[in-house]
C-alpha cells in the first residue's frame, strides 16, 4: 500500500523530490510537442465521418422534403429534416427548433449580444442600460462561456457544482432576490470539465426558478447530448424544455446544441430551441440579420445521419475511437498517484474532459511544469469565471486529440508533475 505523501518525513520528502527531478529532466529529452488544451475530436474521428462530403455532388437533388431549393435565399431559420434532425437530439420537438450556422457557441454570443443591445424581449430594458448585471456561472465550468459574458462587462458570480448538477439552493436564493442576475450557464449533461450530468430534481428545480428578474434566461447548452463513453448505457436527463411547461415556466430557457463533435468541428450545424415566444423575438432579429444560413450543409448532414438513429450509430463508433484514451489517462492516474492523497479525479461516463483537482495552490505550477516539457494544456484557473480558480486546484484535461500512444506518455508526464509540485508544496510547510 502506498504511503500518502503528507506522512512522510522531510528526509523521505527530500529523496523523493531529488528522484522526481531526475526523472523529470530525462521526460524533458524527449521532446514532446503536444497541444491538448481544447476538447478536440482526434485524427480518427473526423476520419470515420468523411462519408458525408460524397451523399452531395453536382448531380445531387437539392430540394429539401418541402420542396425548397436548398442552394438559394430562404429558410431563415433552417430546413424543416434540419429542425428535426437537431430536435431528436435534444429531445425535444421540430417547432421549438431554429438551425443556424455552424457553431453554438456564436449562437449563445449573438443571444447575449442581442439582449446586452435591444433586451430580451420588445418589453424588456436592454442590458446596456442598466447600472449593473450580473450572471451565474457554475464552476468548474466551460472557460468561453464566462468569456462570453466577460466580454459583455456582466458580473459573474460562481456557484459551486455539487455530484448531481450546480447548488440550486443558492441558484434560488440568488435569482428570488437580486433583478440584476439575468442568466445562468449550464451545460446538464456531462459538464465541461468535471462530466456531472444534472439529476432530474436539479432539472426540474431549475425550471421551476422564480427570478425577481422577468428578463432572466437559463443558457442550457446541451453540448454533449449523445456523447456517451457506453452508448448501450446512456445517461439520460430530463428535457429542460418540458420541464420549464411543466412548472409554467415556458420562456425561462433557451437550449443550444451543435454537431460539432458529432460530425466536423468546423462544419457542422449548430441549433437553439426555445418556446414560441421567444422565437418569435429571435426570428425577428435573425429576419434582419440574414437571409439563411448553409441549408447545403444542413441538408447533407439529414441525408447523411438520416435520423437520431443514424447519430447514435456515429457516436458508437465516436466512443470505440476514445474510450481507450480516457481508460488510459484514468489507469495511470491511479496507478502513479492512487493512495498519494495528492490529486483527485473525475471518472465521467461521457463528453470530452476530465476534471483534475490538485493540492491548494498547486494547479498553475503543474500545467507550467507540463508546458516546460512539452505538452500545452489548458490554463489552470480557465475553468473559473476571470481565470481566477480561489484553491488553484482545478486542471482539466482532454484526452480525445491525441492518439492513444500520445495520451499515454503525456498521463505519466502529468502524473510525474503532479508528484513534483506536490512534494515541492510539501516542503515548503
Amino acid at each position: 500500500m502506498k504511503k500518502a505523501y503528507q506522512d512522510r518525513a522531510r528526509e523521505e520528502l527530500l529523496e523523493l523530490q531529488a528522484e522526481l527531478e531526475q526523472r523529470y529532466k530525462e521526460v524533458k529529452k524527449m521532446g514532446f510537442q503536444l497541444d491538448m488544451s481544447r476538447g478536440k475530436p482526434g485524427i480518427s474521428q473526423l476520419n470515420s465521418i468523411m462519408g458525408m462530403m460524397d451523399v452531395l455532388d453536382s448531380q445531387s437533388d437539392y430540394q429539401t422534403e418541402e420542396g425548397f431549393d436548398s442552394r438559394n435565399y430562404g429558410a431563415m431559420d433552417g430546413i424543416l429534416e434540419a429542425k428535426r434532425l437537431m430536435a431528436d437530439i435534444m429531445g425535444t420537438t421540430p417547432e421549438k427548433v431554429v438551425v443556424y450556422g455552424n457553431s453554438s457557441l456564436s449562437i449563445m454570443y449573438d443571444s447575449i449580444s442581442r439582449c446586452y443591445t435591444h433586451g430580451v424581449t420588445k418589453d424588456s430594458v436592454p442590458w446596456c442600460k442598466l447600472e449593473r448585471v450580473k450572471w451565474l456561472c457554475p464552476a468548474p465550468g466551460y472557460d468561453r462561456h464566462f468569456a462570453i459574458t466577460e466580454r459583455f462587462g456582466i458580473e459573474m458570480i460562481v456557484i459551486p457544482m455539487r455530484e448531481d448538477g450546480p447548488d440550486m439552493d443558492q441558484i434560488e436564493r440568488l435569482v428570488a432576490e437580486d433583478e440584476s442576475i439575468k442568466g445562468i450557464w449550464c451545460v446538464p449533461k456531462y459538464s465541461n470539465p468535471q462530466g456531472i450530468s444534472y439529476s432530474d430534481s436539479v432539472v426540474r428545480r431549475m425550471a421551476a426558478l422564480k427570478p425577481k428578474a422577468a428578463d432572466f434566461r437559463i443558457y442550457w447548452d446541451n453540448a454533449y447530448a449523445v456523447h456517451d463513453l457506453d452508448p448501450k448505457h446512456p445517461v439520460k436527463i430530463l428535457d429542460i424544455l418540458s420541464a420549464c411547461e411543466e412548472a409554467g415556466n415556458p420562456d425561462l430557457v433557451y437550449e443550444f446544441a451543435s454537431t460539432s463533435k458529432i460530425s466536423f468541428s468546423g462544419a457542422g450545424i449548430a441549433a437553439m430551441a426555445a418556446s414560441e415566444k421567444n422565437l418569435k423575438e429571435i426570428r425577428e432579429q435573425l429576419g434582419i440579420m440574414t437571409i439563411g444560413y448553409d441549408k447545403i450543409n444542413q441538408l447533407r448532414h439529414v441525408r447523411y445521419f438520416k435520423n437520431l438513429e443514424g447519430v447514435c450509430r456515429q457516436m458508437e463508433v465516436h466512443a470505440e475511437l476514445i474510450r481507450p484514451k480516457f481508460n488510459a489517462v484514468l489507469e495511470i492516474l491511479e496507478e502513479e498517484l492512487g493512495g498519494l492523497e495528492i490529486g483527485t479525479w473525475t471518472k465521467p461516463l461521457g463528453g470530452y474532459f476530465i476534471s483534475f483537482e490538485a493540492m491548494e495552490g498547486c494547479a498553475q505550477k503543474i500545467v507550467a511544469k507540463c508546458r516546460e516539457a512539452g505538452v500545452i494544456m489548458t490554463k489552470a484557473g480557465a475553468t473559473y469565471p476571470y481565470g481566477n480558480d480561489p484553491k488553484d486546484t482545478n486542471i482539466r484535461i482532454a484526452p480525445t486529440f491525441p492518439t492513444l500512444e500520445e495520451i499515454t506518455e503525456t498521463a505519466k508526464l502529468f502524473a510525474l508533475c503532479v508528484k513534483l509540485v506536490s512534494v515541492e508544496k510539501l516542503l515548503e510547510k
